[in-house]
């Protein structure tokens, strides 16, 4: 008997701090690719950008209020059970469970630098790839090299109506 994979999305970053445009994104994810949980994988340290400044005990009680009721989200930290803040380490980690389907879902931003990413290849290889259209970041995204790879293979590129937020605006504040 052929048993049907779950579905899941893992939203990953540093939550620095989390927004309405994250829950935005979980909803819409939730909705168009038919998960049943999406996970916040919450690292310490974006690879690719400065450290944060908010402890990340912080950023996880921030997460979890910003859930509410919204139980279809799980805030979590995987980094001191993997001993990495890689993706493809989280992913493999993940794929333990033959039984799961993965989304990785992302801003139209990430997708820009993604082939600079840690094993970048490899995730494409061993999950989907939902990419969340950001204002000002369109044109960039699908010109990416990724893009180009991937696009209708993988890769989904979500329009949706945005929500104009970001957590490096809301830092400045």
């Amino acid at each position: 008997m052929n048993k049907r994979k779950i579905k899941i999305g893992i939203l990953g970053g540093s939550f620095d701090p989390a927004h309405k445009g994250h829950l935005a994104i979980s909803k819409e994810a939730i909705k168009r690719f038919d998960l049943k949980k999406i996970i916040w994988a919450i690292t310490k340290k974006n690879p690719l950008k400065a450290v944060s400044k908010t402890p990340i005990s912080k950023r996880i009680k921030d997460c979890k209020k910003l859930i509410g009721l919204n139980d279809f989200i799980k805030v979590k930290f995987y980094e001191d059970i993997i001993n990495s803040n890689k993706t493809i380490d989280l992913i493999n980690y993940l794929k333990k469970n033959k039984n799961l389907e993965i989304f990785f879902i992302m801003g139209a931003d990430n997708l820009i630098n993604f082939h600079k990413w840690y094993k970048s290849k490899s995730i494409t290889e061993k999950c989907n790839i939902a990419v969340f259209d950001r204002h000002g970041y369109k044109k960039n995204s699908l010109k990416s090299e990724t893009f180009k790879k991937l696009n209708n293979k993988t890769l989904t590129f979500v329009k949706f109506k945005k929500v104009n937020i970001s957590s490096s605006q809301l830092r400045k504040i």
